[in-house]
């Protein structure tokens, strides 16, 4: 099947996946026609400077010092803020995403991989302590640190009192937020290391409503516009763009904070047990085994599954109906 046939068929499985819009959320609803709002950097419309300005805006929410719009994901974003900070010796997690090594080895810099343990309860690696901060410093003296956090399944570190020692400490702090994007839009979801980090890169697409693979990369050091350019293209995809734009302008609204509410509270309502810091990743113990139930019984899909625990990823586009499709199972299951 062509892949214009493949995107064309209807998916009646109920996806706690990425990426969160689920087909069904569209903040750019009917946007024009892609094609006519497809324009070039030269185009008389000027469409660099309204970028600028769109930037310059979305700094303002998140309070940061530069807020810059990604189309390749968070990996042109960790790839940048490593470029951006020039690091000779970066501490990176030996399990963290491959972009973290491959950024660290376009930096020329000396490369300290980091252990760190496995909850063999739940089969995950939890968030970095800040005392596993403190102990890799005082053994590999790096200028720069770049840490994953919330992890894949949900377990976020302190991030700002990590931020603090590092600092202190004149190390540059790399966090990778990408599984974080609704956390400065809601005081019950964690903390958000965009104030605190050096740079934060945030994936859109993941769990803020945003289409594959739009991003944004956080700075409070330095503009990080020069680190991007020796990666992307010249020629920007400007729709692509502006849903970013629209994105952020949503989160930030009233409608979209009632949103990120209702979608806490229907996540509540399944009544299980918060094995992790976000609720928005829920955690299940059952592990493969659950999962195939999950698929084959149920058609419904998780994110990710390890031999202890599955994870179902919930966003903007998780409906409240979907959810009580997922309780029932789970109800179902239980009895």
């Amino acid at each position: 099947m062509s892949l214009i046939n493949i995107l064309k068929k209807k998916n009646r499985t109920a996806l706690f996946t990425t990426p969160s819009h689920d087909g069904k959320f569209c903040i750019f609803h009917k946007f024009y026609q892609w094609y006519k709002a497809d324009i070039s950097e030269i185009d008389a419309l000027n469409p660099e400077k309204g970028l600028e300005e769109a930037e310059k805006k979305a700094s303002q929410i998140y309070g940061t010092k530069y807020t810059k719009f990604l189309t390749n994901g968070s990996t042109s974003g960790i790839i940048s803020a490593i470029l951006a900070s020039s690091p000779k010796k970066i501490l990176i997690w030996e399990n963290a995403h491959p972009c973290h090594k491959n950024g660290a080895e376009l930096s020329n810099a000396e490369i300290i991989e980091y252990k760190l343990p496995l909850d063999n309860e739940l089969g995950v690696y939890k968030a970095i302590t800040v005392s596993e901060v403190k102990s890799l410093v005082e053994k590999h003296h790096p200028d720069t640190l770049l840490i994953t956090s919330p992890t894949y399944e949900g377990f976020v570190a302190k991030v700002d009192e990590i931020a603090d020692f590092c600092h202190k400490s004149n190390i540059t702090l790399i966090v990778d937020e990408a599984h974080g994007a609704l956390y400065p839009f809601s005081n019950d979801l964690p903390i958000s290391a965009v104030k605190y980090a050096d740079f934060t890169v945030q994936s859109l697409h993941k769990t803020a409503g945003g289409i594959n693979p739009t991003a944004l990369l956080h700075s409070n050091k330095i503009d990080p516009t020069k680190a991007l350019s020796k990666i992307n293209t010249t020629s920007p995809s400007y729709p692509m763009l502006a849903t970013i734009e629209a994105n952020i302008k949503f989160l930030n609204s009233s409608r979209g904070h009632k949103y990120i509410r209702e979608l806490l509270k229907n996540i509540k309502s399944l009544g299980v047990e918060q094995l992790n810091d976000d609720p928005t990743k829920i955690l299940l113990k059952g592990g493969f085994k659950l999962s195939k139930k999950l698929f084959e019984q149920y058609h419904i899909e998780d994110e990710r599954t390890n031999d202890k625990t599955t994870m179902l990823l919930c966003g903007i586009g998780t409906d409240k109906k979907k959810l009580e499709r997922l309780k029932k199972v789970l109800n179902n299951l239980r009895s």
